[in-house]
């Protein structure tokens, strides 16, 4: 990971492409574009995967509610992907069965019965079981649930750790020749007949850096108009802001079943086993409009969910329950649906910019359909880059390449290897990292060889190559992004944390100088 490029430097480095935007799409562009033999950098204003991408409600899912929208092909797609990237990244990504109770007021039985059976088909994956009919009555999935509901469905989708996702493709995109650059502002940009002229500003220093690229791609979520203001580029097709907020509970239901509950507002809840202890809420979806980075869950929006899943539940949940809330702004494709809850999560991509200087703004998405999207802005980029072949379907993210047939396989030669490791820790670097957790834990021989404790099992060890090999510079970016262990360390550790990464940054600074 060589150093950004200096305003000072007499001939500005080239690049083909400059991707705007360090979230699930800019990142899996830039994979997939350095892969296919383009120059790359990107740049994100804050940390990777900061804002929108590690605000979801952390699912690789065909989305069942979108079939009442008629949204077949994005459906579809999406189920597609699903299949795709469990494979690609089984560490990451793992199957989460789903309990639908029937609320006979909503929808009738068989009409979902038949939306189930058209997921199931259009998902091809037999990987995953079959959706099926439950008796809630006699199923232990009933339990948690109150006596009225009698019947319900069972069908499966994926759950994926959606930060550590953003990362493993930059890393992936690192390690082919791509230049990262977290905490990187974009200042402007002049078009030429070569391309762009771009002038940025490193964050933390205040440095201002220049580089040339032939192609830019504006993937900054809820500031891609921001982005294209900056650019003097006016989208045909303006961004539509959508907030969505989670809660998260103490753990609400016996069971690593999760529930999809139907609001009388016709919208769905989730209910997700989350991080052992907790249960994962959400989402709501709200019009939004001002600064991303100042999108909270309102109060408003805390008892809604509330009190949507305590219509469901024997034991209701009230908002000082709540341990973590969470909110994260979409940037969707306006398709002039009032109701913000039915605007379509696809993707659109927009070719815009002065002859020979090409601009790419990238709107809506979801996080399911993020390597499609990136191939899909490669194949609209050919007639500007030249053509390029597809390759991600194929290859696995980084640390996925499991050495066995399956996760749990890869589990037990972990046991084997690491003995010495609690079965906690081991499962979550197995989970964080695929087969990478070797790197973290290096030629370690016991639990004080790593180092440190700062809490929940986060050592020095894993600090040291989270700060060296993905791109964490605070507490925030390891505790809440590179893992969840802020719902788990003691009071205090933040302050711990930071302080050691502030040592480790001296002295990586006197090295240099020295």
């Amino acid at each position: 990971m060589t150093g950004p490029p200096s305003a000072g430097d007499p001939t500005p480095e080239r690049f083909d492409l400059l991707v705007i935007g360090g979230g699930i799409n800019g990142a899996g562009i830039a994979r997939d574009a350095v892969g296919r033999g383009f120059s790359v950098c990107l740049i994100e204003q804050a940390d990777l995967g900061a804002a929108t991408s590690s605000a979801s409600t952390k699912l690789i899912h065909g989305g069942l509610r979108y079939l009442e929208y008629g949204e077949l092909r994005l459906v579809r797609e999406s189920l597609i992907e699903r299949g795709r990237l469990l494979a690609l990244a089984p560490h990451l990504i793992r199957p989460l069965e789903f309990v639908l109770p029937h609320v006979p007021q909503m929808r009738e039985r068989w009409k979902i019965r038949l939306a189930l059976a058209l997921y199931d088909r259009l998902g091809g994956d037999r990987r995953l079981p079959a959706s099926r009919a439950l008796d809630l009555r006699r199923d232990a999935r009933g339990a948690p649930l109150r006596a009225e509901f009698a019947h319900g469905f069972s069908y499966c989708d994926c759950r994926v750790d959606d930060s550590r996702l953003v990362v493993t493709n930059a890393l992936d995109a690192a390690a082919r020749g791509a230049r990262i650059l977290p905490r990187t502002r974009l200042l402007g940009a002049s078009p030429g007949a070569g391309g762009w002229a771009v002038e940025l500003l490193e964050v933390a220093s205040g440095r201002r850096l220049r580089l040339q690229a032939r192609v830019l791609v504006n993937a900054a979520g809820p500031w891609v108009d921001a982005v294209r203001e900056t650019l003097s580029l006016r989208g045909a097709q303006p961004a539509r802001l959508i907030r969505g907020s989670h809660i998260v509970v103490p753990r609400l239901f016996a069971g690593e079943q999760a529930y999809l509950l139907q609001s009388p507002d016709r919208r769905v809840l989730f209910a997700i086993p989350y991080e052992e202890r907790f249960t994962l809420i959400g989402t709501t979806d709200v019009p939004f409009s001002g600064d991303p980075w100042q999108a909270r869950a309102s109060a408003e929006e805390i008892a809604y969910l509330c009190e949507g899943v305590s219509r469901f539940f024997t034991r209701a949940v009230v908002p000082q329950e709540v341990v973590w809330s969470y909110s994260g702004v979409r940037s969707l494709k306006d398709d002039a649906h009032t109701e913000a809850s039915a605007v379509t999560r696809d993707y659109a991509l927009e070719l815009q910019g002065p002859p020979g200087a090409p601009a790419l703004a990238v709107i809506g998405g979801k996080i399911t359909t993020y390597r499609r999207l990136a191939e899909a802005a490669l194949e609209r980029l050919a007639p500007c880059l030249g053509a390029s072949r597809p390759w991600t379907g194929s290859v696995p993210l980084p640390g996925g390449a499991l050495p066995g047939p399956s996760f749990a396989a890869y589990l037990e030669e972990t046991e084997r290897r690491w003995g010495f490791l609690p079965a906690t820790l081991r499962t979550r670097l197995a989970r964080a990292y695929g087969t990478r957790m070797e790197r973290v834990l290096g030629a370690a021989r016991s639990l004080e060889d790593l180092g440190e404790d700062f809490g929940a099992h986060l050592t020095a060890a894993e600090v040291d190559y989270l700060r060296s090999e993905e791109w964490a510079r605070s507490a925030e970016d390891i505790l809440w992004r590179r893992s969840k262990l802020g719902l788990h360390v003691p009071a205090g550790t933040g302050e711990r944390l930071d302080a050691y990464l502030e040592g480790r940054t001296t002295a990586a600074h006197a090295r240099v100088r020295g």
